[in-house]
């Protein structure tokens, strides 16, 4: 069974200016010059989880991960409020990966990612399909409005307690809409102690719905400092509560861009934040793409979900292309 490898340190770290008064965290680390990998975190607004790192052969691959605009190491961070997040869409973050692969001198890179970072896989890779070679996903979103307010509605026929005490930390007027958009007002308030309450309640329901994930990590969406805890959620909700900028089903209807590119796609049959269905949806239009099932995984993994990606990852590492680039 394939195995973490041990752990590695970065050769070169920075902030790379990407305009708009943004500038962003990357690192690489491995062999400078394997195969170029990319990992793209979730979130969004979590920051790059640095243990992708062990996913990756050192010797073969070239490991980059970087925080995307507002969380992480990256800056301005978006817990401060006075920092607005204009420039944070989508397409901004589409246009960072290409700034970051050109100032690294990468000409094509494998996609690694999951959860939100799925849907910025694709919508890159749909973007610039000539720049990725192999694309592994391990939870398989495309933050379509149908997924969303599963996620925030829905879900709650399964777990109405939870869910209530979600909806009831709005105030009355809000709860009958968009508890998305009113969570976004409430997270950009004026008031410190309005946005903390906000903060906690996204999380408090966040993990809820991961509550039943035994194999996975509960609580893992209110761990996590306040700093980052407050970048995480105004982000998500940020980016939620306008549908990523992307055209209801875009992903999908576009997903012919990415003939040509080989792809794993990773999914819990347990993960009801997320449920099947939409990776199913995607393994039809692309063909390229094999979808894995593992059954005895949630949204947050498991032992042997996280064997299926080592295992894709080790396989498209066996066809090194990656070029020497400049740091």
């Amino acid at each position: 069974m394939p195995e973490e490898f041990p752990p590695v340190e970065p050769y070169a770290r920075g902030l790379l200016d990407v305009g708009d008064g943004q500038r962003i965290y990357w690192e690489t680390s491995g062999n400078p010059g394997g195969k170029a990998a990319l990992c793209v975190h979730g979130g969004p607004g979590s920051g790059g989880r640095r243990g992708s790192r062990r996913l990756f052969d050192p010797e073969v691959y070239r490991v980059v991960l970087f925080d995307q605009r507002g969380c992480g190491e990256s800056r301005p961070h978006a817990s401060d409020p006075s920092v607005g997040l204009a420039h944070n869409t989508t397409g901004h973050l589409i246009a960072d990966m290409e700034r970051l692969r050109e100032h690294l001198g990468i000409d094509r890179w494998l996609l690694y990612g999951g959860s939100w970072g799925s849907t910025l896989i694709l919508a890159y890779a749909e973007r610039h399909p000539e720049r990725v070679s192999e694309i592994v996903i391990s939870g398989v979103t495309m933050t379509r409005p149908e997924e969303t307010d599963w996620l925030y509605h829905g879900v709650g026929r399964l777990l109405p307690g939870p869910w209530e005490a979600f909806r009831d930390a709005l105030p009355p007027a809000d709860r009958d809409g968009s508890l998305v958009a009113a969570y976004n007002r409430l997270l950009n308030s004026p008031d410190a102690a309005v946005r903390v309450a906000a903060a906690r309640a996204w999380c408090t329901w966040e993990d809820a719905v991961i509550a039943h994930e035994v194999l996975g990590s509960p609580g893992a969406y209110s761990d996590r400092p306040d700093d980052a805890l407050m970048a995480f959620v105004r982000i998500c909700a940020h980016y939620f509560a306008h549908d990523a900028w992307l055209e209801d089903g875009q992903l999908l209807r576009d997903a012919h861009r990415l003939a040509g590119i080989p792809g794993v796609l990773i999914h819990g049959r347990l993960d009801i934040g997320s449920p099947l269905k939409t990776a199913w949806e995607l393994a039809k239009v692309w063909p390229d793409a094999e979808l894995k099932v593992i059954d005895d995984s949630g949204h947050t993994g498991s032992p042997t979900l996280r064997r299926t990606v080592l295992a894709a990852i080790a396989r498209f590492g066996e066809a090194k292309e990656g070029a020497r680039g400049r740091d």
